[in-house]
């Protein structure tokens, strides 16, 4: 009877450390044990939804960062080194998001250490990409914020898995795979080996470079502090989507050497190169009689065209500024309504009129008036071949918490009404935000709330853009080559 117990107990444990179904736990502790074997220590972590509302409401962060409500984003949590603790703050976030709090969303690593993922992919789903960021550095005496991705991302192009080895049906969905993040070729090389001698393929296995010569390796109080996300996108099944995002076939490990060895440091790896030479622009005068229908259709209510522009940068320029850049990575365009690209350090919230322009226009908020709404209007990037999927999402200024976003899944046939016999309306999308939709089935209600959930009716907004990945290139979209997405704020005429 001990023995089931024991059993019992054990099973309990792989299951609540992120064993799940399509996870083989035989190779799993074959590999820990090569890894033991070679002269690692091997500590298990754990994945989960990072949830920045929820944070938010808790009081843990100081706002939502700009979070995308498509889609769930995962989090490694990572132990820390030995002999080191998780702090307090980290670990109260890790408790609040439903983990154990022995290991952290953000964390340190020594130049010969590695985090690794090994399990299975996303579910069949419209992108997907593994990617590390940068957290927190200190730029003289003072920490800072930065949250800038290091590098392009593993996305569903460019992964090797067990559906893409010994070019087979190429299926990167739902497979087994292994992602070492490494800053040293020697310690990644150990880990191959390791993998190989407890039955994984090579061809499976990924190196997620830390490039030395970016970073500040170490575990010291100056080191860098770095966070490595999956974002998934559309689950094609949203069960098995949520399935996977629940309770995710994977597992973490940090792998440290019981020894000291000589050095060999990665490179900054080459980045793939965005940009195909072929435009939206043909578009323009399609999307200029488009405005103008629009404008028509409304011409009773006062109309105030809202600003586009260039959301954040990408993770060079804000870890060269020392600014806060909200997780961007390269496989994605950002947009915003606002008249400025993101530029200021950590944090930005206490002035809003940096961006708005509010200091000669009034907030844009939403109320309760039927005649008091926004039109979001444009390019269906994915109707054009620029982007795998796009979306728009709706943020309170002030805090940037995401509360809702329409996709392209939404956009088809959505402009043919305004533009009837234009052959080019099938590239272009139109819809609506607003407090009740009166059964406009290309209208987004704007909620209200609970807390970080929901936009006050006077609290100022924004709109943000997605625009992901362009397959032609295997990353995102050139700036240069995109239509930006607009938006129109009406209301009653005084």
């Amino acid at each position: 009877m001990k023995r089931y117990i024991i059993l019992a107990v054990l099973l309990i444990m792989l299951i609540g450390t992120g064993f799940a179904e399509n996870v083989d736990i035989g190779n799993v502790n074959a590999f820990k044990q090569a890894l033991e074997k070679d002269g690692f220590t091997v500590q298990q972590g754990e994945l989960g939804f990072f949830d920045l509302i929820k944070l938010y409401n808790a009081g843990l962060i100081p706002s939502s960062y700009g979070n995308n409500p498509t889609t769930k984003y995962l989090v490694y949590f990572v132990p820390p080194a030995p002999g080191y603790k998780v702090n307090d703050r980290s670990s109260k976030i890790a408790k609040m998001l439903g983990k154990s709090g022995n290991a952290t969303a953000y964390w340190n690593l020594r130049p010969d250490e590695a985090v690794i993922f090994v399990g299975r992919t996303p579910p069949e789903c419209r992108f997907f990409n593994f990617d590390a960021d940068l957290i927190f550095r200190t730029y003289g005496n003072e920490t800072r914020w930065i949250w800038a991705n290091v590098g392009d991302p593993l996305n569903q192009d460019v992964i090797k898995t067990a559906g893409t080895l010994n070019g087979s049906s190429g299926n990167p969905f739902n497979q087994t795979t292994m992602i070492v993040a490494a800053a040293d070729k020697g310690i990644d090389q150990r880990i191959r080996i390791a993998a190989e001698s407890a039955g994984y393929s090579n061809g499976i296995i990924n190196t997620m470079v830390l490039p030395s010569p970016m970073l500040n390796m170490g575990v010291e109080n100056n080191s860098d502090t770095f966070g490595i996300y999956i974002r998934p996108a559309l689950f094609k099944n949203k069960q098995a989507g949520s399935d996977y995002i629940n309770n995710t076939p994977a597992i973490i490990l940090r792998v440290t050497p019981n020894e000291t060895a000589q050095l060999d440091p990665y490179s900054v790896p080459e980045q793939r190169v965005r940009g195909t030479g072929k435009t939206e622009f043909n578009l323009t005068t399609d999307l200029a009689e488009l405005r103008d229908a629009i404008l028509n259709e409304y011409s009773d209510l006062e109309a105030a065209e809202l600003p586009t522009s260039m959301w954040i940068p990408d993770g060079n320029d804000g870890i060269q500024r020392g600014i806060n850049i909200y997780g961007p990575n390269n496989d994605a365009c950002y947009l915003w309504t606002a008249n400025q690209t993101v530029s200021s350090p950590t944090p930005p919230f206490n002035n809003i009129s940096l961006y708005y322009g509010f200091s000669r226009n009034p907030p844009v908020t939403l109320g309760n008036d039927t005649n008091d709404f926004i039109i979001v209007y444009g390019v269906n990037h994915v109707a054009t071949g620029k982007a795998t999927y796009s979306n728009f999402a709706i943020f309170g200024a002030d805090v940037w918490n995401g509360v809702g976003a329409v996709t392209d899944q939404d956009f088809n046939g959505t402009a043919e009404a305004y533009l009837p016999n234009n052959p080019d309306a099938k590239y272009l999308y139109v819809y609506k935000i607003a407090r009740h939709s009166n059964g406009d089935p290309h209208c987004f209600e704007l909620p209200y709330g609970p807390d970080g959930y929901g936009i006050g009716p006077n609290q100022p907004l924004f709109i943000a853009f997605r625009i992901y990945h362009e397959e032609a290139t295997k990353t995102g979209p050139s700036y240069s080559e995109i239509m930006y997405d607009r938006a129109i704020k009406f209301s009653p005429k005084k």
